[in-house]
């Protein structure tokens, strides 16, 4: 299985007035094509950050993002910006859906964001919201959904681009253990159905040993377990 994802010596700090915060110190970790690996850790300690710099939303300061074997911020912005729209979906722990949209009008900006026919994107938005359970939702707007349904919705439009990528960002730590079970179930089915390659990062340890994989972020760096 070849590698997809690969961090070599990942450092990232911020400023904070006259000093520097320092988040990730050597971040080293490695996604075959076609796995679901998870990462753990404290609340505070650069879960997210590292998921934003795999996912090209930020630049690291130190390091290496390697993405099927190049070298992923040698590119520019644009060239960036392309790949996030192609070949990466997100999904987020606030969901992030339009209050004043649709399930199925939600599901379709990134396609229209590619600039494709209002009917191409909307009938792709429509087909994964079938594959995530919503076909009786596709014109709920957010407030009439569950957090389950609502995290639902916010899968099918990570996935409406056809990415080769899902990284989520503790996509269950607004959900209730049966939801957050059924999430973790349906990363589970994309993975074996899609051959999708996942990486989420959770604080629930318990769900996080269902990946194939799993690294513990402590004190800026990865321990795999």
């Amino acid at each position: 299985m070849s590698e997809r994802i690969r961090t070599l010596g990942l450092a990232k700090e911020y400023r904070s007035g006259s000093e520097f915060l320092r988040v990730l110190k050597d971040v080293t970790l490695t996604v075959r094509a076609g796995e679901m690996v998870a990462v753990v850790g404290a609340s505070g300690v650069g879960k997210s950050t590292l998921l934003h710099l795999l996912g090209a939303l930020d630049r690291p300061t130190g390091g290496y993002v390697f993405l099927d074997g190049e070298d992923l911020f040698a590119r520019g912005d644009r060239d960036l910006d392309r790949i996030r729209s192609e070949r990466i979906g997100f999904v987020f722990q606030m969901y992030n859906l339009l209050r004043e949209f649709s399930a199925l009008e939600n599901a379709a900006l990134p396609a229209l964001i590619q600039r494709r026919p209002m009917a191409v994107a909307t009938e792709a938005a429509e087909a994964a919201l079938r594959e995530m359970g919503l076909a009786e939702r596709l014109h709920h707007r957010p407030g009439e959904l569950s957090g389950g349904e609502q995290q639902r919705v916010a899968i099918a439009r990570a996935l409406v681009a056809r990415p080769s990528i899902l990284l989520a960002d503790e996509p269950t730590g607004n959900l209730d253990a049966k939801a957050s079970e059924a999430i973790f179930d349906l990363f589970l089915r994309l993975q074996a159905e899609r051959g999708l390659t996942i990486v989420v990062v959770t604080h629930n340890e318990r769900l996080a040993r269902k990946a194939e994989r799993l690294y513990r972020l402590v004190d800026g760096r990865t321990l795999e377990e």
